[in-house]
């Protein structure tokens, strides 16, 4: 079988570790590869291949060629889902017309936060707005609709059509019914004008819940003033600073950073009227109802059902020292583990390889490539230390830049492109870049959103890897934590950079058991945020943000609410998980409940590991998502067996911390 490659690209810090010194530690070439110092030299000869590969995008411009070229396709494609006989060939150029937007538009996403030129930022937004307003206009097209409704109208064609095929059509229908493809022209004509409303509202929120706010230098304490960023006679606050030792500080930097924004309220409030407006149009009792169809949960009603059962079973309940685990967790050990993992569970594994001239933006790069031993297929990983873009930070987060489809045209599998945007700490003279345990974990959750992406083999893009119920998808991140904390998994690969020593399993036991400590109190911040969100997406209310947000927080979190802030113009999940922020916290139960049954006995084993890629990282959105975890745990789990999964989370073993006390 011939071999073909997948795209995976991480994104750290810029290299600053040059010296070289002799140690007793042995890596494998991909612990080696994210150690080591790389400078791969640059070559002017090298015929530069663009952005990911794309020819246009080796210059900003670039992104006005890509989008008028994919709008070109467009109008072909849409051409032929309406003029084609109904049948698999309409589902194929549906999809093929997805493939080629997103293509463009999932790209552009990336690149306009993670990109450090502000001309390929501005280029790579313009696309978005282009493409997005273009999309919006193709879910009310009735033409195209209408080649749909013939299609699944049609009992005789219906039964014809292989599963896969068919749950892609309905859900492209979902999308035109969603859109309000129902309506009559000038309704129609208001409901696409609300969605590209929409598409600025959201850019704008988004953009300014990041920005850092500023006060005038002489209002803080000249002794604290260093621990801020200095601008001439302002300090600019664009944190908590949560980690700081100083109270003060944290103090300082939580009533300034949270300060309200008179604008930014503003257009908070005109999102959340435009989403509940558009929903209402459509045939939807709230933009609530609307954003949770196809979701495992359906409905706001059940979504709350959950997070006040869970509420009720919460129970108040009773940290260490990061600088002594991160010695043992170099970013070289922890992709070691990584490839250790994954070749154990589902027979793959990692090499390093030189990104092409202009394939990303950055000289200084780790590349990966991966043999899938069962099916021939490669995986590029490249690590870019360009780092963040200067304007704000984003978290470290997983995109998809192309989704994996079977090319009926070409009789070849498009493979999957994928991005993971981690924030690491510098590399120094003496060391690698060193992790603190939650950023190992961070690293192993982002990599289960990646190999959730690689490893399936949809034939339709519309639904590969993460593109399915939002309530499903941080379920293959989140149970790639407990593997992360897992002494079996961990023991694999944490050792020290310098001696090679392993990472003492009563250590391993001890950071386990201090996640609980104040795990009720964060399950239950995570409840407040979930119902806060279902709350401004259901009937309008007669309040302010605030004042909701003072209420809920009283309700369902217990700690008094800070005069004059606004914490909720910081929450910026409310763009792209509107109604659906639940979805951490039911992920975390389907994904207690997998880890518990399947893998808690032994984590390495590959049968198991087999099931798990063929029963949920296969599918991607092709099929239902309460069907997968059915698949996995042969058994229909219930609201209550959720919430139970994350009650006994909490369950502290005595035993370690006294152990640990003696020894």
């Amino acid at each position: 079988m011939s071999a073909c490659k997948r795209l995976l690209h991480f994104v750290k810090h810029r290299s600053l570790w040059t010296h070289v010194r002799r140690n007793v530690t042995t890596w494998s070439p991909v612990g080696a590869a994210f150690n080591a110092a790389h400078h791969k030299r640059p070559n002017v000869f090298e015929k530069n291949v663009g952005l990911f590969g794309v020819p246009e995008l080796s210059c900003p411009a670039g992104f006005q060629a890509a989008t008028e070229k994919a709008l070109k396709n467009t109008e072909r494609l849409v051409e032929r889902a309406c003029s084609c006989p109904p049948g698999v060939e309409t589902v194929e150029s549906f999809d093929r017309l997805s493939d080629g937007l997103c293509k463009v538009a999932d790209l552009a996403d990336f690149v306009k936060v993670a990109h450090p030129d502000p001309a390929f930022r501005e280029a790579a937004e313009k696309a978005c707005i282009d493409i997005g307003t273009v999309v919006e206009k193709l879910n009310t097209n009735v033409e195209l609709c209408k080649s749909l409704k013939i299609l699944l109208e049609s009992p005789d064609i219906v039964a014809q059509l292989d599963p896969d095929t068919r749950r892609v059509a309905e859900l492209f229908m979902f999308d035109f019914k969603i859109s309000g493809i129902h309506l009559d022209d000038k309704l129609r004509k208001e409901a696409v004008a609300l969605h590209v409303k929409l598409l600025d509202l959201n850019n704008e929120f988004l953009v300014g819940s990041h920005l850092p706010n500023r006060i005038a230098s002489s209002a803080i304490p000249e002794h604290l003033q260093p621990h801020f960023a200095d601008e001439g006679s302002f300090i600019q606050v664009g944190g908590l600073h949560a980690d700081s030792p100083n109270d003060l500080v944290r103090e300082i930097a939580y009533r300034i950073y949270l300060y309200p924004n008179a604008d930014l309220m503003e257009c908070l409030d005109e999102l959340l009227k435009c989403r509940y407006k558009l929903a209402k149009l459509v045939g939807y009792d709230s933009y609530g109802h609307r954003a949770l169809k196809g979701t495992m949960a359906k409905t706001p009603e059940t979504v709350m059902s959950f997070l006040q059962l869970l509420t009720d079973r919460l129970s108040d309940r009773y940290n260490t020292e990061p600088s002594l685990y991160s010695p043992y967790l170099s970013l070289g050990a922890c992709m070691e583990g990584l490839n250790n993992l994954f070749s154990q569970l589902y027979g793959v594994s990692l090499m390093s390889e030189h990104a092409s001239a202009g394939e990303v933006w950055s000289e200084d790069v780790r590349k990966l490539v991966n043999l899938m031993q069962q099916n021939g297929c490669d995986l590029n990983t490249s690590e870019n230390k360009d780092g963040f873009p200067p304007f704000g930070s984003h978290g470290d987060c997983h995109f998809t830049i192309r989704g994996g489809r079977q090319c009926q045209e070409t009789g070849q599998y498009q493979l999957p492109v994928v991005v993971l945007m981690l924030s690491l700490p510098h590399p120094t003279k003496r060391a690698p870049t060193l992790l603190t345990p939650g950023m190992m974990e961070n690293l192993f959750h982002e990599m289960g959103h990646a190999m959730h992406s690689m490893l399936g083999r949809t034939r339709y893009q519309h639904v590969t890897g993460t593109r399915c119920a939002t309530d499903f998808a941080e379920v293959p991140s989140i149970l790639m934590e407990y593997f992360a904390t897992d002494y079996r998994v961990i023991s694999q690969f944490a050792r020290h950079y310098e001696t090679g020593q392993p990472l003492p399993e009563n250590m391993v036991a001890r950071l386990c058991e201090s996640k609980k400590v104040c795990g009720a109190a964060d399950t239950q911040l995570q409840i407040f945020y979930a119902v806060l969100d279902q709350i401004y997406h259901s009937q309008p209310q007669n309040h302010t943000t605030t004042d909701i947000l003072k209420e809920m927080q009283q309700k369902y979190y217990g700690l008094p609410y800070t005069q004059n802030t606004a914490w909720q113009l910081r929450f910026s999940h409310l763009i792209g998980y509107g109604a659906k922020y639940y979805s951490y916290l039911m992920s975390r139960a389907v994904a207690s409940m997998v880890w518990k049954q399947c893998f808690v006995q032994d984590p390495l084993n590959r049968d198991m590991g087999e099931r798990y890629r063929r029963q949920m990282l296969a599918h991607g959105g092709a099929k239902e998502p309460m069907l997968m975890v059915e698949g996995m745990l042969q058994r229909q789990p219930t609201m209550e067996d959720f919430v139970d999964a994350l009650v006994s989370e909490l369950n502290l073993n005595f035993e370690t911390f006294l152990m640990d006390s003696e020894s």
